[in-house]
């Protein structure tokens, strides 16, 4: 799949990509895995993270509550 500027859209992201796309760093997604919030496979070595369990992670996350002032 591609985007409208022919940049290829991947399926499966590494843990830094995820990480990049999300806006957090590494040892979060880590523990989003480790503790079972975030699904992720296996590829040899290597862990990869679907962009739709990625995405459906993202969607999980509490709503940040507005404070009166």
């Amino acid at each position: 799949m591609t985007t409208k500027d022919q940049t290829p859209e991947f399926v499966g992201l590494s843990v830094r990509e995820t990480a990049k796309k999300s806006g957090c760093g590494r040892s979060i997604v880590y523990e989003a895995i480790a503790s079972g919030r975030l699904r992720a496979k296996k590829l040899g070595r290597r862990t990869i993270v679907l962009e739709h369990d990625r995405q459906s992670w993202l969607d999980s996350l509490p709503a940040v509550k507005a404070t009166a002032q």
